[in-house]
């Protein structure tokens, strides 16, 4: 007998939410996830006789370094797993979400993607936000012909390695540059330098940012690569010219909180402005680094206090997360919710569930259909996509949606400007064109 895998085992969701099967149907989802009634109708004993439950696999960061984004990339997908059961799963049948963790480590994600495809049968993965076990998994899952929605920020996974299979509704670091660059370089400073851990994301958006600042007529001096793991960033740090304007930064967990507390200690935010992305601060309240972070400037896909997006849709996610509508800091708890970033893992749910309903999928060898479905599919602001209305573009996978720059004030997120997707397309056409190949 083969040993199972418990990485693999299917999670029933944990979370039930209030809310009435006609409401989740015919109002809360309108124009985002439901196929026809009369589809509905006639299809829905049927499929679930002819091959019962729909499987999508989440594969998370459990445990490991990430493993604070991971929690609440698994809350998400619960959240989103149970709301869609309550409103009578995708095409009259039910959706079973298996987990596997990744641990945080590319070799581990990618081994355990397979046997989530495999093992578990999962025929849609909603995957990592590792960019390094992203673009490990995207080559097996192509190769398993499992469409695979990816949360990692580097451009490839819908770039140079991204397939017909690799899907990503949220920013990568060539839309995260063409919406932050132009107002930073503006209000910031026209001289750059950059610091980031030596691994695919944050080189990747060095190479982005690069190319936009220096085509705006601004000067980028050289890389400052920091191998993971580091503690001490003083050696690093010292090497920051004198004449740069703006000090973009690209970290995440420990190292964000080691560069920030070091950078502030030796007064950089007196002699340079600040600009970073959200995941640098993803998760970290920043009272908890004592005001290190006060003042930077950041791109954030979700703002953080409803106020900036107050609609409600984004209320009743906020309800669900368990959250505070101001911080983001979960209800009892110290932990901060990785808001612009887990969403993905919460609406790429319900992304496949429009995609399935609409191309009448039934098995796998039906998935080209949900695939071709995919491609352009637009999505409405409502209770499946509290970030916003996006695009899922169709040429190259990848998700437009509006962006916000927002800074850090007396330990709070305030928003100076929210930059509507549209006003960055112009600077992101698509570079490549994954309908040329063959399914």
């Amino acid at each position: 007998m083969k040993r199972k895998d418990k990485s693999a085992n299917p999670i029933e969701p944990e979370i039930r939410m209030e809310l009435p099967r006609r409401s989740f149907l015919q109002t809360a989802l309108a124009g985002g996830a439901v196929a026809s009634t009369a589809y509905l109708s006639l299809t829905r004993d049927l499929l679930a006789k002819e091959s019962g439950p729909i499987v999508i696999g989440h594969q998370c960061e459990l445990t490991g370094g990430f493993s604070s984004w991971g929690y609440w990339h698994d809350k998400c997908a619960k959240a989103a797993a149970a709301l869609i059961n309550e409103g009578g799963g995708i095409a009259g049948r039910k959706l079973e979400v298996p987990v596997a963790d990744t641990e945080s480590n590319p070799a581990a994600g990618a081994r355990k993607l397979r046997s989530l495809i495999q093992r578990s049968r999962a025929r849609f993965v909603v995957g990592s936000v590792h960019s390094g076990i992203m673009l490990a998994s995207i080559p097996i899952a192509s190769e398993l012909k499992t469409p695979y929605f990816s949360a990692g920020e580097a451009t490839e996974a819908t770039g140079s390695k991204g397939t017909r299979y690799s899907f990503r509704t949220g920013t990568d670091t060539y839309a995260l540059a063409a919406a932050g660059a132009p107002w930073a370089f503006k209000n910031l400073g026209k001289n750059w330098t950059m610091i980031f851990p030596d691994y695919a994301w944050g080189h990747s958006h060095h190479q982005e940012h690069r190319k936009l600042i220096e085509a705006m007529g601004g000067k980028v001096n050289d890389p400052i690569a920091v191998p993971l793991g580091t503690k001490d960033l003083v050696p690093y740090l010292a090497k920051i010219p004198e004449e740069t304007e703006v000090l973009f930064s690209v970290f995440f967990g420990a190292l964000s909180v080691a560069f920030y507390t070091q950078s502030k200690s030796m007064k950089l935010d007196e002699k340079m402005k600040m600009y970073s992305v959200s995941g640098t601060i993803e998760a970290i309240l920043p009272e908890a680094i004592n005001g290190a972070a006060e003042n930077v400037f950041f791109l954030e896909n979700f703002p953080r206090p409803l106020e900036y997006k107050n609609d409600e849709y984004h209320k009743k996610f906020i309800e669900m997360m368990n959250i505070d509508p101001v911080h983001a800091k979960e209800n009892g708890s110290d932990r901060v919710m990785a808001k612009s970033h887990a969403w993905q893992s919460y609406e790429n749910f319900f992304v496949l569930k429009q995609a399935i309903e609409a191309s009448g999928w039934q098995r796998k060898k039906d998935t080209p259909g949900v695939i071709e479905a995919l491609e352009g599919l637009k999505m409405e602001n409502s209770i499946a996509h509290p970030q916003g209305a996006k695009l899922l573009r169709a040429q190259d996978h990848s998700g437009m949606i509006d962006c916000y720059i927002s800074q850090v004030q007396n330990g709070k997120f305030v928003v100076s400007k929210r930059i509507p997707r549209a006003e960055m397309e112009s600077l992101l056409p698509p570079r490549y064109d994954f309908r040329k190949y063959k399914l």
